[in-house]
C-alpha cells in the first residue's frame, strides 16, 4: 500500500479510461465519454491534492518518484486537458469524431504524462513516453476520411519511432557507463574518464529530447502535423504534452545527468539558438495559422531550453514558468481557432481572421491578448515569462544568449502583430467569420482564458514564487 499511494492519481486515471471505453461500447452517445473524462480528470486533481507532500517519496523500488514539481505540473496539465477538452466540443461533434475513442487516447495520452512527470528510471521515463507518442499518433489519425490528418500521423509515427531509437540509444549508452537505470545512481555514479561514450550518450539523448520538445534542428514534424492534425488535436498536441516534455528535461538532465552539466549545457545552448532562429524566420512568411503557430512553438522551446541551460535554480524555475505561461497561451490561441471553425470550414488562414473586430470584439481582444502575450509585450504574461529567462541566463553569465533571445523576439513580434493588424485594421469579409454555435461555456472559458494571461501578467509573483518552491523542493 506505500508503493501504491503516491500512483493513487495514474491508477485512478487508467482505470477511468478503460471505463470510458467500456461506456462507449455500450451507449454509442459521446455525451457520456465527455462527462466521465471531465469527472476523471477532477478526480485526478483531487487526488493529486491528497496525495501531495512537502518531501520527496520514492516508490516501486525507485522507479516512481512523487515531489512538488510532479504535483504543480500535474494538476497543470490536468486544467489544460479539461480546458482542451470543452474548447474541442463543438468542433468534433460538427465531424463526427465526438466518440469514445476520442476520449479514451487524451485520457490515455494524459496518463503518458503522469508517468513522465513521476518518473525516476529510464524505464519508466521510456514507458511514459511511449505511452504519450502512441496515444497521440492515433489521436493525429482518428479523422480516417482526411487524407491530410493520414499522411501527418504518417509522418507523426515514422519521426516519432526514430526519435525513440536515438533516444533508447543514448539510454543503453549511458547505462553501460553507469551501470545503473535509476536516475540518481546514474548522477552518482557517472563515468566522466570515459568522455567519449558520455558525449556520444548525450548527443542521441539530446537528439531524442529535441524531436520530443519540438526544437531545432530535430523540428521537421512540428509544422505538418501540426497542420495535418484536426484542429482539435492540434489544440491539445500543441500545448499540454510539452508540461511532460518539460518535466521530462528535467528528470533527465537535472536528476539523471548533473555532473555532466558542462557537456550537455552547450548542446542546449546550440538548439536553444537554431531554435529560435528557424522558429521565429520561417514564421514571418506562414499563411496558415496552425503552420504560423507551429514555429512559433519551436521558438518558444528555444526559450525553455535557454532556462534549463543556464544551469542554475533560477534557471529552472524560469523554465517551468515559462512552459506553464505557454500552455496558457497556446490554449487560448489555438482554443480560438478551433471556436472560430465549423462543419465544412477550418478557420486556419490568417486572412480568415479579417475584420474580426467588426463583427466580434470580444472575441477578437482575446486573440489578440494571446498574440500580444507571445510576442512578449507587456503587461501580459509573455513578457514576464521571457523576462525571467533572460535574469536566469544573465545572472548565469551567458550574456551572449539573452542578446540573441532578446533580437529573435523583436523578429518574432512581427508575425504576431500581423494577426493583430488582420483583426483591427482590414476590412471583414464578405461573409464574416462566425463560431459554430454560441456555446456559452466555451465562450466564457475563453475569456477567462484571456484573462488569466492579462491578470497573471499584472500580478506574475503568486506563480513564479510557486515554481520557484517547486524546483527548490523537489531538487534540493
Amino acid at each position: 500500500m506505500p508503493d501504491l499511494l503516491p500512483a493513487l492519481p495514474e491508477i485512478f486515471v487508467l482505470t477511468l479510461a478503460c471505463a470510458v471505453l467500456l461506456v462507449e461500447a455500450y451507449t454509442k452517445n459521446g455525451y457520456w465519454s465527455y462527462a466521465l473524462t471531465q469527472l476523471t480528470l477532477l478526480g485526478a486533481a483531487v487526488l493529486t491534492v491528497f496525495t501531495t507532500s512537502a518531501d520527496t517519496v520514492y516508490a516501486f523500488n525507485g522507479l516512481f518518484v512523487d515531489d512538488l514539481m510532479g504535483d504543480v505540473l500535474k494538476l497543470m496539465t490536468y486544467l489544460a486537458a479539461i480546458v482542451s477538452v470543452v474548447y474541442s466540443r463543438t468542433y468534433l461533434t460538427d465531424r463526427g469524431m465526438f466518440r469514445g475513442e476520442y476520449f479514451a487516447l487524451l485520457l490515455f495520452a494524459v496518463l503518458g504524462m503522469m508517468v513522465m512527470i513521476s518518473a525516476a528510471h529510464f524505464l519508466s521515463l521510456y514507458l511514459g513516453l511511449e505511452l504519450l507518442s502512441l496515444s497521440l499518433y492515433a489521436m493525429v489519425a482518428l479523422q480516417r476520411d482526411s487524407k491530410v490528418a493520414t499522411e501527418a500521423a504518417m509522418k507523426y509515427f515514422v519521426l516519432g519511432a526514430l526519435a525513440s531509437g536515438l533516444l533508447l540509444y543514448g539510454m543503453s549508452l549511458i547505462y553501460g557507463l553507469t551501470g545503473s537505470l535509476h536516475l540518481a545512481e546514474v548522477a552518482a555514479t557517472v563515468d566522466f574518464r570515459n568522455q567519449t561514450v558520455l558525449a556520444f550518450g548525450l548527443v542521441f539523448l539530446l537528439a531524442g529530447l529535441g524531436f520530443k520538445l519540438g526544437a531545432a534542428p530535430f523540428h521537421m514534424w512540428v509544422p505538418d502535423i501540426y497542420h495535418g492534425a484536426p484542429t482539435a488535436v492540434t489544440l491539445f498536441l500543441g500545448s499540454v504534452p510539452k508540461l511532460a516534455a518539460f518535466a521530462f528535461v528535467m528528470r533527465l538532465l537535472v536528476d539523471g545527468l548533473h555532473p555532466a552539466v558542462g557537456d550537455w549545457q552547450q548542446m542546449l545552448a546550440v538548439m536553444a539558438v537554431v531554435s529560435l532562429v528557424v522558429g521565429n524566420l520561417a514564421a514571418i512568411v506562414q499563411t496558415n495559422i496552425k503552420r504560423m503557430l507551429a514555429y512559433s512553438t519551436i521558438a518558444h522551446m528555444g526559450f525553455l531550453l535557454l532556462g534549463v541551460l543556464s544551469g542554475s535554480y533560477a534557471g529552472y524555475s524560469a523554465a517551468m514558468f515559462y512552459v506553464v505561461t505557454y500552455v496558457l497561451m497556446s490554449l487560448g490561441a489555438f482554443g480560438m481557432v478551433v471556436y472560430l471553425s465549423r462543419g465544412g470550414f477550418e478557420a486556419e488562414r490568417v486572412d480568415d481572421f479579417r475584420g474580426l473586430n467588426a463583427t466580434h470584439p470580444w472575441l477578437a481582444a482575446v486573440m489578440a491578448m494571446m498574440m500580444l502575450s507571445m510576442a512578449g509585450l507587456p503587461p501580459f504574461l509573455g513578457f514576464y515569462a521571457k523576462l525571467t529567462v533572460l535574469q536566469a541566463l544573465v545572472g548565469a553569465g551567458w550574456l551572449w544568449l539573452a542578446v540573441v533571445a532578446v533580437l529573435m523576439s523583436l523578429i518574432g513580434a512581427y508575425y504576431y502583430l500581423r494577426v493583430v493588424k488582420v483583426m483591427y485594421f482590414d476590412a471583414p469579409h464578405a461573409e464574416p467569420l462566425v463560431p459554430a454555435t454560441a456555446a456559452g461555456d466555451v465562450r466564457a472559458l475563453l475569456s477567462l482564458n484571456g484573462a488569466a494571461v492579462l491578470l497573471l501578467g499584472i500580478l506574475p509573483q503568486p506563480l513564479i514564487t510557486l515554481c520557484a518552491y517547486a524546483i527548490q523542493a523537489s531538487f534540493r
